[in-house]
């Protein structure tokens, strides 16, 4: 029979984890987010959120939610993937590929790092198409860290697909807008 008190604390403590990664993700301090939202979220409280101790309403998660600028679906445990491996101890990918195999030359069209902040400043159909194409990537790496984002020469590619451009049309687009860091 299932222990009514273990099962909800185990799934609080799952629940504060990923809080906890996302808040470090955007390099905030528990003061820190209680400063910018004016007091709204409680270090000690959302502290104790994070450990498990307290259970999190949903109102209240979706206004944290809101708080990260995060899909509220990005504060709750992650489900185990259908072959039983759960991802979410992972906090990073590198998804260059085989370095060697392209060469040192064509490293610039392998990645690109994109500085979001700038993104925030473009208007109009680029900042629309581009901004929901990254925000994509960000969902399925769980990068939340809204300062930058690195793509691969697929993601390069797709975007270019959209632009009716190749690739390196679009890195140079991209460099053009002034969102390549």
């Amino acid at each position: 029979m299932l222990d009514e008190e273990a099962a909800p604390r185990g799934y609080a403590e799952k629940v504060g984890e990923r809080m906890r990664a996302v808040r470090k993700q955007k390099r905030l301090s528990l003061q820190a987010v209680e400063a910018a939202s004016r007091q709204e979220f409680k270090a000690s409280v959302l502290g104790a959120y994070e450990r498990g101790e307290r259970a999190i309403s949903v109102p209240r998660l979706q206004r944290l939610a809101r708080f990260y600028n995060v899909p509220v679906d990005q504060l709750l445990p992650r489900d185990a993937e259908p072959d039983g491996m759960n991802w979410d101890g992972i906090d990073a990918v590198d998804l260059r590929g085989d370095e060697a195999a392209y060469g040192k030359a064509t490293e610039e069209l392998i990645r690109i790092t994109i500085d979001l902040t700038q993104l925030e400043s473009l208007s109009g159909p680029e900042r629309a198409i581009i901004g929901r194409y990254l925000s994509s990537i960000q969902l399925k790496r769980q990068d939340f860290n809204g300062r930058m984002l690195t793509i691969r020469h697929d993601d390069l590619r797709a975007l270019g697909y959209l632009f009716e451009t190749s690739a390196e049309g679009m890195r140079d687009r991209i460099q053009a807008l002034g969102l390549k860091l």
